[in-house]
């Protein structure tokens, strides 16, 4: 049952059926997930449509719509931050921006083929089409971030359609895996056993007597 604008919504069902994901939503079980909700849905209008069959009820007036470990100062001042960025058009997407990025990319990863296929594979043009395939390999990590994220256009699906090409076809990874386990990064990030990233901590990153003494 996670809140949402104090309001409380059994997802117990739904959740199988989420978008994003079942377990990305069943992190805020019995928590407050308003800021989440915001941030990772962008038609809030076409979403709280289906909420409206799943509510269950309102938090009581004497109950805190925050998570007892946040401060409810903070968390305001972040509410009216974000408000204030939507306002000003900070978050509205420049698309020559991201098209530049797009052909770039393709320029780079063509120009490292091409130079080995037209001077051989001596060491010179080996070093240097590496150099090329590298920085666009590199590049491609974070485009097809903003694309995850459903930054670029207004419309998922054209997202969900670019991320494909560049991560399942250029760069050569699952794109839906990396939705899976970045979309748990940022609904829950450095929450031991919710977020992914660190999933590894007891194996390579030990260092940090809070994370230390949690494990």
């Amino acid at each position: 049952w996670p809140v949402v604008d104090r309001k409380v919504y059994d997802v117990s069902r739904f959740s199988k059926h989420h978008p994003g994901g079942s377990r990305v939503i069943s992190h805020y079980a019995g928590q407050d997930a308003t800021d989440a909700f915001v941030a990772f849905h962008n038609d809030k209008a076409l979403v709280t449509k289906y909420l409206k069959s799943l509510l269950i009820g309102e938090l009581a007036p004497d109950q805190p719509s925050f998570e007892p470990n946040k401060t409810k100062s903070l968390l305001e001042d972040f509410r009216e931050l974000r408000c204030a960025i939507q306002k000003m058009g900070l978050l509205r997407p420049n698309y020559i921006f991201f098209f530049l990025i797009f052909l770039h990319l393709l320029v780079l990863d063509a120009a490292s083929w091409l130079v080995v296929w037209y001077f051989g594979i001596s060491l010179v043009p080996f070093l240097v089409g590496m150099a090329f395939f590298t920085t666009a390999q590199i590049q491609m990590g974070w485009f097809p971030h903003d694309l995850g994220h459903c930054s670029v256009f207004r419309k998922p699906k054209w997202n969900r359609l670019l991320q494909i090409v560049v991560i399942n076809i250029l760069k050569g990874l699952p794109a839906s895996w990396w939705n899976h386990l970045h979309n748990q990064h940022h609904a829950k990030p450095n929450c031991f056993h919710k977020d992914p990233d660190l999933n590894i901590h007891p194996l390579l990153f030990s260092l940090g007597k809070t994370l230390s003494m949690e494990v």
